[in-house]
């Protein structure tokens, strides 16, 4: 199984703790960790993020587009569930992914630092 880049996570750790968006531990960060379900960061705030990992990865994002893994909006349901029991737990986990389907990834953002482009 492939692992993150170390310069990824430390990116996402870095920005997570600078906007303070949620504390983010390296090491619960995988290829298939959401970026707007898991670590929180939707709206305008993913935009921003995308902007920061741009400029930081010198990667091209002119062929960019919401389309194809759909705008992350966030769920108000998965925020209640989150603010009464945490998301800590595997059925948290399992029950918000269940009511709110993420689809970017960091799998997306490595496999962009790797080719360069992010499509």
């Amino acid at each position: 199984m492939e692992e993150v880049l170390p310069q990824l996570k430390e990116f996402i750790v870095d920005y997570c703790n600078r906007y303070k968006i949620q504390q983010v531990d390296p090491c619960a960060i995988y290829l298939d960790t959401s970026i707007d379900l898991d670590l929180a960061i939707f709206d305008i705030e993913m935009e921003l993020f995308l902007a920061e990992f741009v400029e930081t990865f010198r990667v091209d994002n002119s062929k960019f587009t919401w389309y194809k893994y759909g705008y992350p909006k966030g769920s108000p349901g998965v925020e209640v569930i989150k603010a009464l029991f945490g998301y800590r737990s595997a059925w948290v986990k399992r029950l918000s992914h269940r009511i709110y389907k993420p689809k970017f990834r960091v799998s997306n953002l490595q496999e962009a630092v790797k080719t360069g482009r992010l499509v």
